[in-house]
């Protein structure tokens, strides 16, 4: 099975805390979708070994772009890659941008599916994180989507500076109260080079403490399991059946291919890429029908510290025999005595051949990952 993400590089306005690739020049964003047609016709063959599983288009903000240019690359993709109806579509949605007009020709162009980013429904966190929308946009953006699709993601952001516990119980509230089918749930990072990045080093902004952080990590599991969500990888919580095809299968590390300046894609196999993320130098390339891209060929050290990294974060966790079966019982006997010390502290625990995350532990997480790396091919 494959994945096809599409990145639209524009956006209204900065966020403060955002290091994702995109433009504020909007004036002709619209029309971008005739360069990402181009680059899906001269790059589909990089996935048409697998079916189509997903499309899914992101970004910036891809709810900037025409229903008919959505419509279009939809389309184009199922021909070339021979997706049927079936197939998950999403589409990221800004609260601003929705109406129910624009809802219903995503529909009638084959979106099942929308990613709404919310981020918070307070309002001052809202403006410290400069978000385009208000808390009452949030809110009816929100009925509206819910009103036309079954299939409805929320995204939040847990851990923004000065947010209190109180706060962050009422924003999951509304979610619960809106019967929302998934929850995509991440906390803020201070990313380099950006507005957030400079009001922390100037001490404008006040980080939170990491337990107040992990507190609200903590929040958010209890109510998942009391709403009826389910933890499938540490950051997304779906109800049953309503699981992201795109999210499960990036983590589980199957084939996708990204269109788009600073879209990555991978072979499933060992090779992955990226195109440059400028818009101007990927217009070019496309235009003259050449690729603005880098890639590189994943090492076997690689392919093991990934499948450990994105394998510990889900709910399947890390499979002993595919260990095995994919780089051999060294790699098997380095997992096991990597681990020894996290079983011991209940960090780990194997479930039959699965090597899972304890509850206790799941904010640790990342740095347990590190743990069982292999650092180089010798060890």
């Amino acid at each position: 099975m494959a994945g096809l993400y599409i990145h639209f590089p524009f956006c209204k306005q900065a966020c403060h805390y955002c290091n994702f690739h995109f433009s504020t020049q909007i004036a002709k964003a619209d029309s971008f979708h005739l360069l990402l047609l181009k680059e899906l016709e001269m790059r589909y063959h990089f996935i048409d070994h697998s079916p189509l599983e997903s499309i899914y288009f992101g970004g910036g903000s891809p709810s900037l772009l025409s229903v008919s240019a959505i419509a279009s690359i939809i389309s184009r993709a199922k021909e070339l890659l021979k997706g049927s109806d079936s197939i998950e579509i999403t589409v990221e949605l800004n609260p601003d941008d929705v109406s129910p007009s624009y809802l219903q020709g995503l529909v009638e162009a084959g979106v099942n599916r929308v990613s709404l980013g919310i981020q918070s429904f307070e309002e001052k966190e809202l403006k410290l994180m400069n978000r385009i929308h208000n808390h009452k946009q949030a809110r009816d953006a929100l009925d509206i989507c819910t009103s036309v699709f079954d299939n409805v993601s929320v995204d939040l952001i847990y851990g923004i500076p000065g947010s209190q516990m109180e706060g962050w119980e009422k924003n999951l509230k509304i979610v619960s109260e809106a019967s929302v089918s998934h929850l995509a749930a991440y906390a803020l990072t201070v990313e380099p080079k950006t507005v957030l990045a400079h009001q922390v080093a100037k001490e404008e902004v006040l980080l939170l403490s990491e337990e107040a952080v992990a507190d609200q990590y903590e929040y958010l599991l209890n109510f998942s399991e009391i709403e009826g969500y389910v933890n499938y990888e540490f950051s997304n919580f779906g109800k049953p059946i309503f699981f992201s095809i795109n999210n499960s299968n990036y983590w589980r590390r199957k084939p996708y291919l990204g269109l788009g300046p600073g879209a990555h894609s991978y072979d499933g196999s060992l090779e992955r890429n990226w195109n440059l993320s400028n818009n101007v130098k990927y217009s070019k390339a496309i235009k003259s029908s050449t690729l603005a891209n880098s890639s590189e060929t994943l090492t076997t050290k690689d392919l093991f510290n990934e499948a450990i990294m994105t394998g510990l974060r889900t709910q399947w966790g890390v499979d002993r025999n595919e260990i095995l079966k994919k780089f051999g019982e060294h790699y098997v006997i380095h997992l096991e005595t990597q681990a020894l010390e996290h079983l011991r502290n209940n960090n780990l625990f194997w479930d039959g051949d699965a090597l899972l995350v304890s509850r206790k532990a799941k904010f640790l997480t990342d740095g347990i990952a590190a743990d069982l790396f292999i650092l180089h091919l010798g060890a």
